[in-house]
């Protein structure tokens, strides 16, 4: 008698090799570079050693501190190229890769497998061997706010706030009142942060790695907790003289470079200064080519860089000076009066500084006259010449550096201010003699500039009605200020 089940044993059996040959197919067919998701990282700390020298430093006995206090320890040399010479019995993190190995190798999530990490600078020890387990606690304890916990190395910490405008190219640091809750600190320092939090920050590992660190979890908003009863022994390095100015220079290569990838461009009140990573006199400005009046950082969200700034300000009053020398009529035009009048100062978003002049006046300036036939380079290194563009100067920073003042040469007729060639800007038009007789005083760059009188009536005229109490970039077309 034929069997009632057979026929269902078939079609179980095409089912499942049915199933199993569609799940191989899905296993197959998965997109590349896709990966399943990380194990748990387990309990424990993870000990990353970035800040030290490669040509003199203390990593074996740091490695020989920890390690004697908790052997299971995992303890990473962070390094952009080997240490020289070779350190015997340590684990070395490359952080530039290498073509035969594999790029797994030079990527920081490979290595850290743990829950916390704890960076820490070179000459450290871990002495009594609880500090690091105090500060896990004090993470574990903390309010949601604070992502990082801060411990001094050899030296008393001192507790900062911290403002990173991304949009002024700026960090500010300010005293902070109490070390419970704090955006940065200053001085060598343990810090211990959870492994997730770390591999969330684009630049984990930069140097000075303190100072990267911090700018980057202020743009996020994660505070600082500063342990002022743990204090970890650490003998500072390098310690010849020799090894001291070497790592000067290194940290201060390394500071510039990463303020510059970080997009910061000035540091104000760290130290009771202010410190400059964007362009000089005798580099090019932060920026190219501006194409449609719209500089290249408006895109990104970011006003004019504040060295370009700076030095706007500086080849204006040095042009104003010598215009003024030279009884060289002058007042504030365009964009730059409407900066004046608004701000008291250059718009914070331009990119150059306006100037008209009297035509007539032109041969009273000896700088002037020599820019008639070419270009001429005066004492302090600006650069006066006739403009490429059209009937015009231009002044510039100087020959590496060409953020610049443009002077518009006018000339009356009729009782009105007029030019032989226009540039085609819609604020580029004539206007009554009238309104440069008298000139007046007006706050600008830090100084008191010339200006036309009745000055909004002029703006008015020249950008619109409401332009001084409506601001836009300057090519409103291509981009325009949001909200607006």
């Amino acid at each position: 008698m034929r069997c009632p089940l057979c026929p269902v044993l078939v079609a179980l059996t095409l089912l499942c090799n049915v199933l199993l040959l569609y799940y191989t197919w899905h296993l197959h067919s998965r997109p590349a570079g896709r990966h399943n998701p990380s194990p748990t990282l387990s309990p424990g700390i993870t000990v990353i050693v970035r800040e030290f020298y490669t040509f003199e430093h203390g990593l074996a006995e740091l490695n020989r501190s920890f390690l004697r206090s908790r052997p299971s320890m995992r303890l990473l040399i962070a390094s952009d190229t080997l240490p020289y010479p070779p350190v015997q019995g340590v684990n070395i993190l490359r952080l530039h890769p290498s073509p035969e190995q594999p790029g797994s190798t030079f990527r920081l999530e490979t290595h850290i497998q743990t829950r916390l990490v704890a960076l820490v600078p070179d000459g450290t020890a871990l002495d009594p061997p609880d500090l690091l387990d105090r500060m896990a606690r004090a993470l574990r304890d903390a309010p949601s706010g604070v992502r990082i916990i801060a411990a001094g190395a050899g030296t008393v910490l001192q507790s900062f706030h911290l403002n990173v405008s991304l949009r002024d190219w700026t960090a500010a640091y300010s005293p902070a009142g109490t070390a419970d809750l704090c955006g940065a600190v200053s001085g060598p320092a343990v810090i211990l942060m959870r492994s997730r939090d770390l591999l969330e920050l684009p630049f984990p590992l930069s140097r000075p790695v303190q100072t990267a660190i911090f700018i980057q979890t202020a743009l996020r908003g994660w505070g600082v907790k500063v342990l002022e009863d743990v204090t970890f022994p650490r003998t500072a390095l390098p310690a010849t003289d020799h090894g001291r100015w070497k790592a000067e220079q290194a940290e201060r290569a390394a500071e510039a470079a990463t303020m510059r990838t970080l997009g910061v461009r000035l540091v104000r009140g760290l130290d009771g200064g202010d410190r400059w990573y964007g362009c000089s006199k005798e580099t090019p400005r932060c920026f190219g080519t501006v194409v449609g009046e719209t500089p290249d950082y408006l895109y990104e969200g970011r006003w004019t860089p504040p060295c370009c700034l700076r030095a706007l300000r500086t080849t204006a009053l040095h042009v104003i000076k010598v215009l003024e020398v030279s009884n060289v009529r002058y007042w504030l035009e365009g964009g730059s009066l409407l900066g004046a009048a608004r701000h008291g100062d250059i718009i914070p978003w331009d990119y150059d500084v306006d100037l008209g002049i009297y035509l007539e006046d032109i041969n009273l300036c000896p700088e002037l006259r020599g820019a008639q036939g070419g270009s001429l380079v005066d004492a302090e290194g600006f650069v006066w010449e006739r403009a490429v563009e059209g009937d015009f100067f231009r002044v510039q920073y100087s020959q590496s550096n060409h953020l610049h003042v443009d002077l518009w040469p006018f000339y009356p007729r009729d009782g009105v201010m007029t030019r032989d060639s226009w540039t085609g800007h819609p604020q580029d038009i004539e206007f009554p003699e009238s309104f440069l007789q008298p000139l007046q005083i007006l706050p600008f760059a830090g100084a008191s500039v010339q200006a036309p009188n009745r000055h909004v009536e002029l703006l008015k005229l020249k950008f619109g009605e409401r332009a001084i109490e409506e601001p836009q970039y300057p090519n409103p077309a291509l981009l325009r200020i949001k909200g607006r």
